[in-house]
C-alpha cells in the first residue's frame, strides 16, 4: 500500500502530519487544489497497515522536498531511540520503530503536471543523492526510483535510460505507471489494450537489462508498476479541482463490465511478467478511481473489485509460462489480439488459471493442457460476466455485476475444458497430479 501518493507527495512535508493532531497545520494541496488537514499522517497509516496486513510503501517528496528531508523521515520511521528524529517518534508515542523497508523516490517526476518536474539528469542526480543518504541511515531498505510515467510522453524510455545510468547501483526498482480508457467508445479495441500493457512492461524491462549489461553488473533493477487502472472519464475540469475544500469528491470514476475485463488483463500481464514485475499497486482504493465507492454509511463494490478479489484469493505460488493458441482479431490501436487473455499460477499441486474472453458475442471453449502433469479435479471457480459491456454497479443496483460460482468445466484425459461466455473473466483452481 503506497503512501501518501501520488501527485500529492510532491508538495507533502511529513513533519506537518506527525505529533498531536491539534497542532498539525491545514495546508493547500497544489496537486488537486484541495485542503489537507494532516489529521491522518504516517503515525496513523502505519498502525492501519499493520492491522490490515498491508506491506507499507512510503513515498518521499522530491518535488519540493530535499534529500535531507527524506533522510530525516527515514530516521523517524526506522531507527531506535537515541537520535533527533527517532526520539521525536518516541515522543509521539511510538517506542518501537515503524521499520518501513520500501520507499519511493518521488512520483512521476517527468510529468509536466508534477510539482517540481525536472529534466531526467536533474532528477537522477537528486534521486541518487537521496538514495545514498537514506541507505546510510538504513542499509536494509529497498528503493523505487521514478521511471517515465506514461508511454505517450516524449520522455518515455529515454528518461529511464538516463535515470538508471545514475541510479542503477543505488536502487532496487524503477516505477512505471499506466492508465487506460475507452475514449473512442470502441469496446473491441479497448479490450485489446492488454497488448500495450505487455509491450510497456517488456520495453521497460529491456532498459533495465541494458543498464545491467552495459556495466556488467550482477545486480539488476526490477519493475514496480505502482500505479495502474482504468481512468478516463473523470480527468478534466471540476473532476480534478478541489476548490479549497476538505475531502471533495474528485476523480470518482464509475466502472463497468469492460473496465473489469481490462483490470483482469492488467493482472494477467503482471503474472505473465512476474520475472520482471515485482511490485504492483492499483490506484486507488476507495472513491478516487477506486474499486470501492462510499456515500455516507453506504458502500458499493464496483465491477473492477471482483477481478482484483478473484486474483487475490489465488495469488500465492509461481507464475507459469503459458502458450495460447486460438482465434484472434485485429484491433485499431493495439494490433492483433487473441480473444483469450490468460495467465496461470502454480502453488504445490494447485493450479490457478485466469482467463478473459474478449469476444462481445461468442462463447469460447478453453482447453487447458499441462506439460508433464494432469488435471485431477476442479477445486473452485468464479466468474464475472454479462451481455452489456457498459453495465455498472450503483448504490441503487449494487449487485448487477458480481462474481458468481463457476463450474462449467469438463475434465477428461488429464485436460480441462472451460466454457467461457462472451465478455467474461473466469478464475479457476484445479488439483493436478
Amino acid at each position: 500500500m503506497r503512501y501518501p501518493g501520488g501527485n500529492f507527495v510532491s508538495g507533502y512535508h511529513w513533519l506537518d502530519a506527525v505529533g498531536p493532531r491539534s497542532n498539525r497545520p491545514k495546508v493547500r494541496d497544489l496537486a488537486w487544489q484541495s485542503l489537507e488537514t494532516n489529521e491522518f499522517g504516517p503515525d496513523e497509516f502505519i498502525p492501519l497497515a499493520r492491522r490490515m496486513d498491508w506491506t507499507p510503501m512510503m513515498a518521499v517528496n522530491l518535488g519540493t522536498g530535499s534529500p535531507e528531508e527524506a533522510r530525516n523521515w527515514l530516521e523517524y520511521c526506522n531507527l531506535p531511540s537515541g537520535s533527533k528524529w527517532a526520539d521525536l517518534r518516541v515522543a509521539h508515542g511510538f517506542k518501537r520503530p515503524h521499520d518501513i523497508k520500501l520507499w519511493c523516490l518521488g512520483n512521476e517526476m517527468d510529468g509536466p503536471w508534477q510539482i517540481g518536474c525536472v529534466p531526467a539528469e536533474t532528477y537522477a542526480i537528486n534521486a541518487q543523492q537521496t538514495a545514498r543518504m537514506m541507505k546510510m541511515v538504513d542499509p536494509e531498505i529497498e528503493l523505487v526510483v521514478c521511471g517515465s510515467c506514461a508511454p505517450d510522453l516524449p520522455t518515455y524510455l529515454e528518461w529511464d535510460r538516463k535515470v538508471l545510468e545514475y541510479c542503477r547501483n543505488d536502487v532496487e526498482f524503477i516505477s512505471l505507471h499506466r492508465y487506460v480508457g475507452n475514449e473512442a467508445n470502441d469496446t473491441p479495441d479497448f479490450l485489446a489494450v492488454g497488448n500495450s500493457i505487455d509491450e510497456q512492461i517488456e520495453a521497460m524491462d529491456s532498459v533495465c537489462k541494458a543498464a545491467q549489461k552495459t556495466k556488467r553488473l550482477k545486480k539488476r533493477v526490477y519493475l514496480s508498476f505502482d500505479e495502474w487502472n482504468v481512468w478516463y472519464r473523470a480527468r478534466t475540469g471540476t473532476h480534478v479541482d478541489g476548490r479549497g475544500k476538505f475531502a471533495p469528491h474528485l476523480l470518482e470514476e464509475v466502472y463497468n463490465l469492460e473496465d473489469a475485463l481490462v483490470a483482469a488483463e492488467f493482472l494477467n500481464s503482471f503474472i505473465r511478467h512476474a520475472h520482471a514485475v515485482k511490485i504492483a499497486n492499483i490506484a486507488q482504493i476507495v472513491n478516487v478511481i477506486a474499486p470501492i465507492l462510499t456515500r455516507g454509511e453506504e458502500m458499493v463494490l464496483q465491477t473492477i473489485f471482483y477481478p482484483f478479489e478473484m486474483f487475490s484469493k489465488r495469488r500465492t505460488g509461481s507464475a507459469m509460462r503459458i502458450a495460447v493458441e486460438g482465434p484472434a482479431y485485429e484491433s485499431k490501436n493495439y494490433g492483433r489480439a487473441n480473444f483469450l487473455d490468460a495467465s496461470a499460477i502454480l502453488s504445490g499441486t494447485q493450479l490457478s488459471v485466469f482467463a478473459v474472453n474478449r469476444s462481445l458475442e461468442e462463447s469460447m471453449d478453453v482447453v487447458i493442457r499441462l506439460n508433464g502433469s494432469g488435471i485431477k479435479k476442479l477445486m473452485n471457480g468464479e466468474i464475472i460476466a454479462g451481455n452489456d459491456p457498459k453495465a455498472t454497479n450503483t448504490f441503487e443496483q449494487p449487485h448487477r455485476l458480481v462474481a458468481h460460482e463457476f463450474q462449467d468445466v469438463v475434465i477428461a484425459g488429464a485436460a480441462a475444458t472451460l466454457k467461457l461466455p462472451p465478455l467474461s473473466f473466469v478464475a479457476v483452481t484445479f488439483e493436478i497430479s
